[in-house]
C-alpha cells in the first residue's frame, strides 16, 4: 500500500509524460505481482462498486477529528474533495502495517461493501481500525478508492505502454489482453498480471471459446476547411463515408455457442440489451461485429423496414433502468448498426483492408435478415462539396456528422494512424448564451478553484417583469487556466449563499455554451436536457439581461 501511495503522489505531482512513464515502469518492475495486478486495474480505469455510504464516512471522520459538523463542512468546502478532506483531518495513526495493495483491497476494502449490508453495526469499528493503521501519506489513496473517486493523470494508453516495456512485448498485444480487465466485477490476481506481460507465443490469438473483445479502433477529429479536403484526403472514392451515429459503441461476439456484448467502456452489457443477445445467438460461431447500439423506430405509415435512429436521450431511458419489462422493450427498441466485421469463422480480420471487411459484413447482414441487425449505410457523393451538402441534414436525422474511413485501412488499436485512419467529421455544436448561477470547486489540481458551473436561461423575454433564471446545464470544460482564475475571483466576490460545497452567485457572467444534442426531460427543472455541454467562450461583451431564454432553447429541440 505504501508503494502504491508513493506512485500515486509521483504521478499526481508530475506533468511530464516521460516522468510518468518512468514511474509506472519502475513500480511495475518492483511490485509484487498481486499488488501490480490491482495497480493496473485502478490505473487503467477500474472502479469497484461503492464500498461505504458517503454519509457514514463523513460522520465517522467528524467524530475521529473531534470537529462539529459546521467546521467539517467548512473544511470540505475549502478543500473541495471529500477523500482529501478526511485524509487531512484524521488524527495520526496509532498502529503500523506492512500490507501491500492487494492485501488491503481484498482483506479490508472489498469486505466493507458486504459488511455495510449484513453487519452495519460492525462497519464503523472496521473503518476506525483501518484508519488507525494507515500512515498519513497512504490515507488519500485509501479514501479515493473507498469513495470511488480514484483518478490520477495517466491514461490507459500510458499504462499499456508501461506494461509493454516491462514485458518486452508489443503494446498492441497488451491492449488486447487488457480488454475486460477493468470490468466492474473483476478481481485481478497475480496470474492475471503475469498474463498481461507474458512473452508472446506464435499461437496466441483470441481464444475460440473466449468472450474477450478486441481493442476498439478510434477516430480522430477532422475540422479543416472544405477547400483543403482534396489536398489532404484525395478523392471521396478512396474513403468509406458513413453517418456518425449517436449511440453506444459496442462489439457483439459469438464464440462456442455463446454471445457477448461489450461496450467501448469495456462493460459487459449483454443483459441490458436482450434483443441484441438474441441476435448474437443467431450469429455464426467465430463472429465479431463492431457497431453502434441505437434506438431505431419505424416511422408511422412508412414502408416495411424503413425507420430512423432516435435521440440518445431515448437510449438513456433504457440504460438507467434496473428491470427491462416487455413494454419498455417494445416502446424503446434497439438495433446494432454494424459497420465492421473483426472476426469471421474464427479468423481475425483486422489486418484486412476495410473494403474487404465491409463486403463480408454486408453479405452477412443480407443473409441473416435479422430485425436487430442493420448495416450502417455507406454514403456517396460526386465530390466533397456534395457530401458536405448531405452532411447538413445530420442534425435533423439525429446523427452527429459523418465518419470518413480509408478503404485500405486495417483495424488498429485505440486512436492510432499506423495502419490506416478514421476521421470524425462532426457538425458544429448547438449553442446558446447562458448565465452562471452556481459554482463548485473542482477535483485534483482544480480542488482550490471554482471550476464546475451551473448555467441558466431566462424563463421569459426581456419585457416580462417577473422573469427568472432557470438552470438547465452544468459544464466545467472550455476555459483557459487564465480565464478560470479570473472567473474564480469573481465567484468569490459575488457569492450569495452556500449549500455545502455549492455556491450560489450573483448573476453577472454570461457564457456561450455548446452541446451536441438536446431533448425533452422530465427530470430537469427546465424540462430540457442537453448532451456534452461545454463553454465555447466567455461573453464579456453581453449583459446578463440579454442572455437567451427557455423559449430559445426549446426552439433547438428536434421536430
Amino acid at each position: 500500500m505504501k508503494d502504491f501511495a508513493a506512485l500515486y503522489r509521483e504521478l499526481d505531482a508530475s506533468t511530464s509524460s516521460l516522468a510518468k512513464q518512468a514511474a509506472l515502469q519502475r513500480y511495475l518492475r518492483d511490485a509484487d505481482a498481486a499488488d501490480a495486478a490491482w495497480a493496473v486495474y485502478f490505473l487503467a480505469g477500474g472502479k469497484p462498486r461503492q464500498l461505504v455510504p458517503t454519509k457514514l464516512l463523513r460522520l465517522l471522520a467528524q467524530e475521529a477529528a473531534g470537529l462539529p459538523e459546521w467546521l467539517f463542512d467548512e473544511s470540505y468546502d475549502a478543500v473541495g474533495d471529500l477523500a482529501e478532506t478526511i485524509a487531512l483531518l484524521l488524527p495520526p495513526p496509532s498502529e503500523v502495517h506492512d500490507l501491500g495493495l492487494a492485501a488491503w483491497v481484498e482483506q479490508h476494502l472489498l469486505p466493507l461493501r458486504e459488511a455495510a449490508k449484513t453487519a452495519p453495526e460492525e462497519l464503523a469499528d472496521r473503518l476506525r481500525a483501518q484508519w488507525r493503521q494507515l500512515a498519513a501519506e497512504e490515507r488519500l489513496v485509501y479514501f479515493k478508492l473507498i469513495t470511488g473517486a480514484f483518478r490520477v493523470g495517466v491514461s490507459k494508453l500510458q499504462v499499456t505502454q508501461a506494461l509493454a516495456a516491462v514485458g518486452g512485448i508489443d503494446a498492441k498485444r497488451v491492449a488486447q489482453r487488457l480488454m475486460g480487465y477493468t470490468h466492474i466485477g473483476a478481481r485481478p490476481k497475480a496470474g492475471d498480471y503475469a498474463t498481461l506481460i507474458a512473452p508472446e507465443s506464435d499461437a496466441e490469438q483470441v481464444q475460440k471459446t473466449s468472450g474477450q473483445p478486441y481493442p476498439f479502433f478510434l477516430a480522430h477529429p477532422f475540422n479543416i476547411p472544405l477547400e483543403q479536403f482534396d489536398a489532404v484526403l484525395g478523392p471521396p472514392a478512396d474513403w468509406i463515408v458513413e453517418w456518425k451515429w449517436d449511440g453506444i459503441r459496442a462489439q457483439l461476439i459469438k464464440r462456442a455457442g455463446v454471445a457477448w456484448l461489450w461496450s467501448r467502456g469495456e462493460e459487459l452489457v449483454t443483459d441490458r440489451f436482450p434483443e441484441l443477445a438474441v441476435l448474437g445467438e443467431a450469429l455464426p460461431d467465430g463472429t465479431v461485429l463492431d457497431g453502434e447500439i441505437a434506438v431505431w423506430r419505424k416511422a408511422e405509415n412508412s414502408p416495411e423496414g424503413e425507420g430512423k435512429v432516435q435521440p440518445f436521450a431515448e437510449l438513456q431511458k433504457r440504460i438507467g433502468r434496473k428491470t427491462l419489462g416487455a413494454k419498455l422493450l417494445r416502446d424503446i427498441p434497439v438495433v446494432l448498426l454494424a459497420y465492421d466485421l473483426l472476426e469471421w469463422e474464427g479468423r481475425d480480420l483486422r489486418a484486412e483492408p476495410l473494403s474487404a471487411r465491409r463486403v463480408l459484413l454486408d453479405d452477412l447482414v443480407a443473409r441473416m435478415q435479422h430485425p436487430s441487425l442493420l448495416p450502417s449505410p455507406m454514403l456517396t457523393g460526386l465530390d466533397w462539396r456534395d457530401l458536405a451538402r448531405q452532411r447538413e441534414a445530420a442534425r435533423a436525422m439525429g446523427v452527429e456528422g459523418m465518419m470518413l474511413k480509408r478503404r485500405d485501412a486495417q483495424y488498429g488499436v485505440g486512436r492510432t494512424k499506423d495502419v490506416g485512419v478514421w476521421w470524425k467529421w462532426k457538425i458544429e455544436p448547438l449553442s446558446i448564451d447562458a448565465v452562471l448561477i452556481y459554482a463548485q470547486r473542482g477535483h485534483g489540481r482544480r480542488a482550490s478553484l471554482f471550476s464546475d458551473y451551473t448555467f441558466a436561461v431566462w424563463d421569459g423575454p426581456p419585457e416580462q417583469v417577473d422573469r427568472k433564471l432557470v438552470p438547465f446545464a452544468k459544464a466545467y470544460s472550455g476555459l483557459t487556466d487564465a480565464e478560470m482564475a479570473r472567473v474564480d475571483a469573481i465567484i468569490r466576490k459575488t457569492t450569495i449563499e452556500s449549500f455545502g460545497p455549492v455556491k450560489s452567485v450573483k448573476p453577472t457572467l454570461v457564457f456561450e455554451l455548446g452541446f451536441e444534442g438536446i431533448a425533452r426531460s422530465t427530470r430537469h427543472k427546465s424540462g430540457i436536457a442537453v448532451r456534452f455541454p461545454r463553454m465555447l467562450r466567455w461573453r464579456e461583451d453581453k449583459p446578463v439581461a440579454e442572455a437567451d431564454t427557455l423559449q430559445t432553447l426549446a426552439a433547438l429541440l428536434p421536430s
